[in-house]
């Protein structure tokens, strides 16, 4: 629920179809990391996905992975 309830649409449409996608097969550490960053800003979390900012020590595994189901989401294709 958290990942599509979150504060800018944006955010909603990319979490919660990582949500649905990627949740039930990640390991524990992945979950644990996504967890963390449920806990940011969306508007910090965004640019991590959409522009490629680096991500905190600790999510950058996790933000490349919503980063690489988010395409068609953060940019054209």
């Amino acid at each position: 629920m958290r990942s599509i309830r979150r504060g800018i649409k944006e955010m909603d449409l990319i979490l919660g179809d990582f949500a649905v996608r990627q949740l039930p097969h990640l390991e524990e550490s992945l979950l644990d990391s996504y967890e963390r960053l449920l806990h940011e800003n969306d508007h910090d979390i965004y640019l991590w996905v959409a522009t490629g900012q680096p991500a905190p020590e600790g999510l950058e595994g996790v933000v490349a992975l919503i980063r690489k189901g988010a395409s068609g989401v953060t940019r054209p294709e």
